[in-house]
C-alpha cells in the first residue's frame, strides 16, 4: 500500500465515540444521592475540585472519578455518609465501566478513508483496561497503525510518538475534541492541531482556541476532515 509520509493521530473519547455523556449522567446520580447533605450546585463544584486535586494520584478515567465521588461524599457529610450511599456510588462507577460504545457519526468511514494514504494513530489517555475495552468494543482497533494509551498528553509525549515514525511534527496532525489536550500541545511542537468540538466537554479540558495560529483548524464534524486534509495537501 502506498502511504503518504504524514501521520494523522486521533483522540478517542468524544472524538470517535461518546464518553462525557456517561460522566454527566453519573454526576446527576451523584447529586441525587447526596442531595440530602448539600446543595446540588455546591456538590458539583466540590466534585470537580476533588477531580482536579486527584488527577496526580489517580490519573484520568472512570476509576479516578469514582474515587473522587466517594471522597466528596465523605467530605460533604462530615464523614457520616451512609454505607448504602457508598455502595451506590461504586455501582455508578461499575455501570460506567460496562457501558456500550457508541461511535460518533462518520468515525469509521473517515478513518477508513484516511488510512489508505496516511499513517493512522490513536492517542488516548485514561485507565489502560478501560481504554482497551472501549477500543475493542468500537471495532476500530485494526484500522490503526498504532495505539498509544498515555497517562497525560504533553508536547513531549506527542513528540515521542511522532518521532517513532521517523517524522517531524510538521508532517503530523492531531485530531480531537479537547483544545487543552489534543490541540495546544501539538501546536507547541510545530504540528497541526485540528479541533472537532463535542457538545459535552469536561470542565478540566476547556481552553481558549488559538484562532490566529497558522496550524490550527476547527471543524464542525469529523466528516469534514478528509476535505481539510486535501485542501492542506498534508
Amino acid at each position: 500500500m502506498s502511504r503518504n509520509k504524514a501521520t494523522i493521530a486521533f483522540d478517542a473519547d468524544d472524538t470517535l465515540w461518546h464518553n462525557e455523556r456517561y460522566f454527566q449522567i453519573s454526576q446527576s446520580r451523584f447529586r441525587d444521592l447526596l442531595a440530602p447533605y448539600s446543595d446540588p450546585d455546591h456538590l458539583s463544584d466540590r466534585l470537580l475540585a476533588a477531580e482536579r486535586r486527584n488527577l496526580g494520584h489517580y490519573g484520568y478515567g472512570v476509576k479516578g472519578f469514582m474515587l473522587s465521588m466517594i471522597e466528596t461524599a465523605i467530605e460533604v457529610t462530615a464523614q457520616k455518609v451512609p454505607a448504602e450511599v457508598i455502595s451506590e456510588l461504586l455501582a455508578v462507577g461499575q455501570d460506567m465501566l460496562a457501558h456500550p460504545i457508541e461511535l460518533l457519526p462518520g468515525a469509521r468511514d473517515v478513518i477508513g478513508e484516511l488510512s489508505e494514504t496516511f499513517t493512522i494513530v490513536l492517542i488516548t489517555k485514561g485507565d489502560l483496561l478501560d481504554q482497551e475495552r472501549k477500543l475493542a468494543q468500537s471495532g476500530l482497533g485494526e484500522m490503526f497503525d498504532r495505539v498509544e494509551i498515555v497517562s497525560e498528553k504533553t508536547p513531549a509525549v506527542y513528540a515521542r510518538i511522532f518521532q517513532s515514525f521517523r517524522q517531524s511534527p510538521e508532517t503530523s496532525m492531531m485530531v480531537g475534541n479537547s483544545l487543552k489536550s489534543d490541540v495546544l500541545p501539538v501546536l507547541e511542537i510545530g504540528g497541526w492541531g485540528v479541533h472537532v468540538p463535542h457538545d459535552l466537554t469536561w470542565a478540566l479540558e476547556h481552553a481558549e482556541a488559538p484562532q490566529t495560529h497558522q496550524r490550527f483548524r476547527a471543524l464542525p464534524s469529523l466528516q469534514a476532515l478528509p476535505e481539510l486534509v486535501r485542501q492542506l495537501e498534508f
